[in-house]
């Protein structure tokens, strides 16, 4: 059976991708970020068991007051591939942008006293990445909202874009071609575990998802740019994610 490395989302026309065009096929730059300063970072934080109700109903009554100071592009919580994780992904112009944000929020009094002093004993662990989005991706929107994310993280070989970038944009062609999923967009990242590559995917429900992941594995260009991309993977896993209510991203 083939490994289902990148056997996951192709894109439907309303993702809207800026993606230069070479005839019928899109063609993907392979450098590792925009050309300007504008990063993401992308926070996951695992929470108690017994507290996580309590800690999506705090992100939803309060988030108000963290993102007064800084956009952020979606929160969801795990509901499969993880377990009481959530993830959240902020927007910033460049690092001395993050650095202003982050003073900020030191010396909010809403966001320290309502937010933070009480959501902090519910946390068992933090990490956060720095990426930035590939020069072919801009981030897409769902058509309607509702449905379910997937994130979908590949730890590549190292080397950057320069050694595995060709068949990595080869197999995400071949999903993007076939039609049957929205992509939301593609991270590679700058800081955290390097040569790691996220790309989030939109699907109306798991078992829309489901029978599409099936087409692909039976889609003869697929298959044949999966075989070419494994020699360049080290590890791949995913996450079901489910949007919170306070998430631009529904």
């Amino acid at each position: 059976m083939l490994p289902s490395v990148l056997l996951r989302r192709p894109l439907a026309a309303a993702a809207r991708l800026a993606l230069p065009r070479a005839g019928p096929q899109a063609w993907l730059a392979t450098g590792p970020r925009q050309n300007n300063g504008i990063f993401y970072e992308i926070r996951t934080y695992d929470i108690k068991p017994a507290k996580m109700k309590e800690f999506l109903e705090m992100v939803n009554k309060y988030f108000h007051f963290r993102t007064a100071h800084s956009e952020l592009v979606g929160f969801w919580y795990s509901e499969l591939g993880a377990m009481n994780k959530v993830l959240h992904i902020w927007k910033y112009d460049n690092f001395a942008h993050r650095t202003a944000v982050r003073h900020a929020l030191a010396n909010d009094k809403d966001w320290q006293g309502k937010f933070i002093s009480a959501a902090l004993p519910l946390v068992e662990k933090q990490h956060n990445e720095v990426a930035y989005l590939v020069p072919w991706c801009q981030l897409g929107k769902p058509s309607k909202e509702g449905g379910v994310y997937e994130w979908v993280t590949f730890q590549m070989k190292p080397g950057g874009p320069a050694l595995w970038g060709e068949a990595f944009r080869a197999a995400i062609n071949a999903h993007i071609n076939t039609g049957y999923t929205k992509l939301i967009g593609v991270f590679h990242t700058e800081y955290g575990l390097l040569n790691t590559v996220h790309v989030l995917w939109w699907n109306e429900s798991p078992d829309h998802r489901a029978a599409g992941r099936h087409s692909a594995h039976e889609d003869a260009r697929v298959v044949a740019a999966v075989r070419d991309s494994v020699r360049f993977l080290e590890s791949q896993q995913n996450v079901l994610l489910i949007p919170l209510q306070c998430s631009p991203l529904k």
